[in-house]
């Protein structure tokens, strides 16, 4: 018998079906038709029975205002469970692989891998005491379902994994059958679209819950798995340092939301250390079932005398123990653990003063164990808990601060002129040496505690260092030691933020500074400007000295989705490729080692994209070892909602960053200049300078062409987008309407919804076709995408934005735009289309964008039925009185087309 009794045709048959009679039953049977109609009138026209989509508008524009809801609300719900489908899909996939051998960039194939290579013990030891992947959650507002709308969706997915793992009777079939028809009806029922904006609070719940449900318990198997991969191919196999850790903005990134105060930032410490805390005690109850060992059969005075140490501490702890379980020393050590543990926020004394505390305590167990040839219970029950421990600590995952520059430099200058300078006036050149002689000098120059007479956005500045030292003090410096700085420009930027640290008190040079601070690099001039702004950092007395003392790794953020908006997609990807380049050789001039965050979102746009394949695409001179990333919105649901898909994305990670370092090493070795890989081709790079410069002209010229931002509210749902409660941060940094001042998220959001992916693809052809006219040559272009992962990721990403790309529906919203506008820009989008499309298809000699058998599926069960959104949208787009019943169906389109494409921003 196989592994699994379904089929994703099955599931989305049967879920189609359990929908349709809800439609029936809950809204009317003229609904239940308009919905069919609309589903047959856009399947014939996608598959040529019909030339046109006018039956399909036909059957929408006779629907009244109730039927069209009703068709709204079911092609949303119908991408929500067919979603869960294909997941389910997955799921298969990757059991079957696993079960016989073929899953690819799996860990024990990157073992395998390496000792092909050749490695030795010492040299696997090696990368992995580099490597370390550090997945970064934020909270941009890009989900679009509502927390009970999700919950609803993880029961039919447990009920999709019985029915198709679980040999059933006919009765307990039937039985699982009615309860996913009431969950069905139960999301038919359910409000879609947020009566509320969500409150950052809120957002670090939703991140909180993948943490704690779901990563928590895959880490284990992560570490199990690499290690039983190493015994199978060394004698002696060099022991796992730690290589995962988690990390998060939920609750601490203050850009552009005022609404993350100090307060938001405490309550998020507390409950992560509460979880994950309460996890702890959860696994204790479980490890304690196994251990009731009898003293009298085992040696275990270890652990007395451990339990008498403790009873020095905390006696009536250890008495009660000892009272409950006579004569079982290990249950009565893990009872004193698990108490101990419920003290650390109580008022009582005894509880752990920190997780290295705890962690003796394991090891404690464990070594009784492994004394007594216990192997196999400390195997199963107790190395699963100390990886856990030394992975997720007292904290859950660690918070990173972040705030937009300007706000730090305004802060200054306000609170400074208090003290008589006048920081306001003073050059870059006078700025750092003030800042550096001020953070140097024993004195405080600023006292935080006192915000009167500031502005508000000055005073929430001076209060979050001013709390930064209390978190240090009851969390731990590990739960939040890292700031980001958004639109760091220059050096001065980043002292600010030291200043403030050291009048904080988390920062006393030259022994000690509890925070890195991180410049996020953003803008064509910033990156630009990358190494002159490092040098001048490092070689700063202020500044050098809090980089030893945080063992002279210097963290640097990558921005992907400013870029991406500024410069457009090719330029923007050569740009940050140079500058990652960049950064490595400064950091290795002066030998700091470079940690890189790569801010991506979840959209090809902005970065996104099979994570595996961005690491081994990375410059070989950046790969360190080390790599951090963000995790944003629907793209922390997709891959960390479902456990199966959670473990294979963290296996992928690491399997591509234990080879990128492997061959970063072995590269480093390799005295041969044509050894692949170690430099890329002197002809490559001047190609990509050519097609990098006349594919950001392209990109520049059409956001500059006048009427642009008219168009693009007019051609694009961006002013419904801006007003749903999707996230607590504002759509824009300020009022004012232009692109520069939106934020990226809604920008992609707005052209996906409208089918134009314009910022994942506008630019490619014309980039391109410079190229080829400068003398450049279409197979030169055919072995960069061969044999040069960036180039080879950068135009499959470029391929995949396009293939979800629909010109006709994208001339629909074009329509809506006043007929000048749509005149000057909608044909510059169209033609740079097919221009894109042709050389992305001439270049991969591919007969389609997409390849993928198992997406070109997708792609065509979904687009049929995501046509009667868009219709819809535009419909109701172009009506200027919206009643609002008609307010309610537009806004759940835009979750339904979102559900559908499976993107937002």
């Amino acid at each position: 018998m196989g592994l699994h009794g379904r089929s994703v045709r099955q599931d989305v048959r049967e879920l189609g079906d359990l929908l349709g009679e809800a439609v029936e039953r809950h809204a009317s049977r003229d609904a239940f038709e308009a919905v069919e109609d609309a589903r047959t009138a856009a399947i014939d026209y996608r598959q040529g029975e019909t030339s046109t989509r006018d039956e399909l508008r036909s059957v929408l524009a006779e629907n009244d205002e109730e039927v069209n809801a009703s068709v709204a609300r079911a092609f949303t719900t119908y991408f929500e469970l067919v979603n869960l489908a294909e997941e389910r899909e997955r799921v298969r996939s990757l059991r079957e692989g696993e079960d016989d051998g073929t899953l690819a960039d799996s860990l024990p194939a990157a073992v395998e891998r390496l000792a092909d290579d050749g490695a030795a013990p010492s040299d696997v030891r090696d990368v992995l005491e580099a490597v370390r992947v550090v997945p970064t959650f934020t909270a941009h507002p890009t989900e679009a379902r509502r927390k009970t709308v999700k919950a609803t969706l993880v029961r039919v997915t447990d009920l999709l994994e019985e029915l198709d793992q679980h040999r059933l009777t006919k009765r307990e079939r039937a039985n699982k059958l009615a309860r996913l028809d009431a969950l069905v009806e139960s999301l038919w029922t359910t409000k879609q679209v947020r009566g509320r904006r969500p409150e950052p609070f809120d957002e670090a719940r939703n991140v909180h819950w993948y943490l704690a449900n779901v990563i928590f318990d895959q880490v284990p198997e992560m570490y199990d798995r690499l290690e039983d991969a190493l015994e199978e191919h060394y004698e002696e196999p060099p022991a796992v340092p730690e290589i995962l850790d988690f990390r998060s903005w939920a609750g601490s990134d203050r850009d552009g939301n005022p609404f993350v105060t100090p307060e938001v930032t405490t309550k998020t410490l507390e409950r992560q250390r509460d979880l994950v805390v309460e996890n702890y005690r959860d696994a204790l109850d479980d490890v304690s079932g196994v251990l009731s060992q009898d003293a009298t059969r085992m040696d275990l005075a270890s652990v007395e005398a451990s339990l008498d140490r403790d009873a020095e501490r905390v006696p009536s702890l250890v008495s009660g123990a000892r009272e409950r379980y006579p004569d079982e020393p290990l249950r009565q050590k893990v009872l004193v653990m698990w108490r101990r543990l419920g003290r650390i926020t109580d008022v009582r004394p005894g509880g752990y003063d920190d997780y290295e505390e705890f962690l003796a305590d394991i090891d404690v167990v464990e070594d009784a164990l492994r004394a007594n040839d216990a192997d196999r219970i400390a195997d199963e029950y107790i190395d699963p808990l100390e990886r856990q421990v030394r992975t997720f600590r007292f904290h859950l995952a660690s918070l990173d601060l972040r705030d937009h520059q300007e706000m730090h430099t305004g802060a200054l200058e306000e609170a400074l002129e208090r003290e008589g300078v006048d920081y306001r006036s003073m050059d870059e050149d006078e700025r750092v040496e003030f800042l550096t002689e001020a953070t140097l000098q024993t004195e405080n120059v600023l006292d935080l505690t006192d915000t009167e007479d500031l502005s508000d956005e000055a005073a929430r500045v001076l209060s979050r260092f001013d709390a930064l030292g209390g978190w240090h003090e009851e969390y731990g410096e590990e739960a939040i030691d890292t700031y980001c700085i958004s639109m760091t420009e220059r050096p001065s930027h980043v002292l600010e933020v030291l200043f403030l640290a050291d009048q904080a008190g988390v920062v006393d040079l030259p022994e000690h500074c509890g925070l890195d601070v991180v410049p996020l690099l953003e803008t064509e001039s910033a990156l630009a400007n990358a190494r002159e702004t490092m040098e001048t950092l490092f070689d700063n007395d202020a500044y050098g000295a809090a980089l030893e003392a945080r063992g002279t790794v210097q963290e640097v953020m990558l921005g992907y989705s400013d870029s991406n908006k500024e410069n457009g997609f090719l330029a923007a990807n050569w740009a940050l490729n140079e500058a990652q380049r960049k950064l490595a050789a400064i950091t290795d001039d002066l030998g700091v080692e470079l940690r890189l965050f790569h801010g991506r979102g979840g959209s090809i746009s902005r970065g996104g994209g099979p994570m595996n394949e961005a690491l081994l695409a990375l410059p070989p001179e950046t790969v360190t070892g080390e790599v951090k990333f963000t995790q944003q919105g629907e793209s922390i649901a997709e891959t960390y909602g479902n456990p199966y898909i959670a473990e294979r994305n963290l296996e992928q990670m690491l399997n591509a960053q234990i080879r990128a370092r492997h061959d970063a090493v072995s590269r480093g070795d390799s005295d041969a200049l044509d050894d692949p890989g170690s430099a890329i081709d002197p002809e490559w790079e001047a190609a990509m300078e050519t097609m990098a410069s006349a594919a950001r002209s392209a990109y520049v010229d059409l956001l500059g062409t006048e009427g642009f931002v008219q168009y693009f509210e007019q051609a694009t749902p961006i002013t419904v987008i801006e007003e749903l409660n999707m996230g607590s941060r504002p759509a824009s940094r300020s009022e004012e309407r232009s692109v520069e001042d939106l934020r990226a998220i809604p920008w992609v959001f707005s052209w996906t919804q409208s089918r134009c992916i314009v910022p994942g693809w506008f630019g490619v052809g014309t980039g391109i076709e410079a190229y080829l006219d400068d003398g450049g040559d279409v197979e030169t272009l055919r072995e960069m995408y061969a044999e040069w992962p960036f180039f080879r990721t950068m135009l499959d990403r470029a391929s995949m934005a396009l293939a979800r790309t629909e010109m006709e529906i994208a001339a629909e919203y074009a329509d809506l735009a006043d007929d000048d506008l749509r005149e000057r820009i909608f044909p510059t989008i169209e033609s740079e289309y097919g221009r894109s499309r042709d050389a992305v298809l001439d270049i991969t000699e591919a007969d389609a964008l997409i390849t993928r058998e198992w997406l070109t599926e997708s792609l065509e069960r979904r687009n049929p039925y995501v046509d009667p959104l868009n219709l819809l949208q535009v419909d109701l787009l172009r009506q200027s009185h919206r009643t609002e019943a008609a307010e309610q169906t537009l806004r759940l389109s835009v979750k339904g087309i979102a559900a559908g494409m499976k993107n937002t921003g």
